[in-house]
């Protein structure tokens, strides 16, 4: 199987949920391209604009967090194989492989639609997600700052978020980060899924380095914003052996508090795991899914509210059993961080404020 470099997902794969086109051989020059020309050049990343009509997602599940958020993205360019947001590539009948890690929208109008949200009389004031589905740090952010014009709008309304990324490019925005965080406004969540270099190059090709991110959690709770890591997933026979050192390290840096989920693989995540398995660690595929069907009930993935985000079985008691010992170890002691609401003021409009 060839493994293109910088790429997460081996393969596109195939989803038809959403009416997917599969292209069948027929005999065209298309079918014999890589053998007459040789290999075909690597997929770049493309990116195009979508213009929602709205932004905030809102959502009900008991198991989540929170109540409301953005995405100014759909697709990720860190091509994490794991990620749990990949099937929602199909909506534009684009496949959750390769295509939701190389074919990226964005959305240049979140802010000023957000604007709009924040004006309607009648907003109740919640703290928005960003994060929840792909990261809000992803390299494109650099030359697009979408999330940058979101944080800017915040800052303005004292509006609170929570933020969730793998990516020190946070760091760019400590400035506004750092504002809200005086008024109790913001938390952030990092995430660092291992300390190895090579299993995170093929597992989240794009993110950064582990220590860079370990540098970010110590950057961000120096100037005083709230910093909690994520160690997931944890996959076993490839990251579980790395509980205690990633809580530990995590602490150092100066997170207040460290959480982990299970691997979770719904939909289309599943075949391409598996394909991942095959191509990185074939020695151990068949042990790695053994586990996690062990703890999702005998199958690839558990969709029921609260054992999703937990896992059941023996596996995953060991794994809770060790994390807990790891997080007491490290002397954190996960007090929920509540965020203050009392503050926010509707955007201005054409006329000023007077006071």
């Amino acid at each position: 199987m060839a493994i293109e470099k910088g790429r997460g997902a081996t393969q596109n794969g195939e989803s038809h949920r959403f009416n997917l086109p599969r292209r069948e051989a027929d005999g065209d020059w298309l079918d014999m391209a890589e053998a007459l020309d040789g290999p075909l050049p690597r997929t770049r990343t493309q990116v195009t604009v979508e213009r929602p009509r709205t932004i905030l997602t809102r959502n009900t599940s008991p198991d989540i967090g929170f109540s409301q958020s953005i995405n100014a993205y759909h697709g990720c360019e860190h091509g994490c194989i794991y990620c749990f947001a990949r099937p929602s590539h199909a909506y534009h009948d684009l496949s959750p492989g390769l295509d939701f890690e190389t074919k990226l929208f964005a959305k240049p109008d979140a802010a000023t639609l957000l604007r709009a949200e924040l004006s309607k009389r009648g907003y109740a004031v919640a703290p928005i997600a960003m994060g929840t589905n792909t990261d809000p740090y992803q390299p494109i952010e650099k030359d697009w700052r979408i999330t940058r014009q979101i944080l800017e709008l915040l800052v303005e309304t004292r509006h609170p978020t929570f933020i969730t990324t793998k990516s020190d490019r946070i760091l760019r925005d400590i400035d506004l980060l750092a504002d809200l965080a005086r008024d109790g406004l913001v938390a952030v969540m990092l995430s660092v899924t291992s300390l190895d270099p090579a299993i995170a190059r093929t597992l989240e090709p794009r993110a950064p380095h582990p220590q860079r991110r370990l540098d970010a959690i110590r950057t961000l709770a120096d100037a005083g914003i709230p910093v909690t890591a994520s160690i997931s997933p944890v996959i076993p026979a490839i990251t579980d052996h790395e509980i205690e050192a990633l809580v530990a390290r995590v602490a150092q840096a100066g997170a207040r508090d460290v959480l982990y989920i299970p691997v979770r693989l719904p939909h289309e995540v599943a075949p391409l795991f598996r394909a991942w398995l095959d191509a990185h660690y074939p020695d151990r595929a068949g042990k790695v899914m053994t586990i996690i069907r062990d703890m999702r009930g005998g199958r690839d993935n558990d969709p029921n509210f609260g054992t999703r985000m937990r896992g059941q079985g023996v596996w995953a008691d060991l794994i809770r059993a060790r994390f807990i010992k790891a997080r007491r170890r490290a002397g954190l002691d996960g007090d929920r961080l509540i965020l203050r609401t009392d503050l926010f003021r509707p955007p201005e409009g054409a006329q000023m404020r007077l006071l």
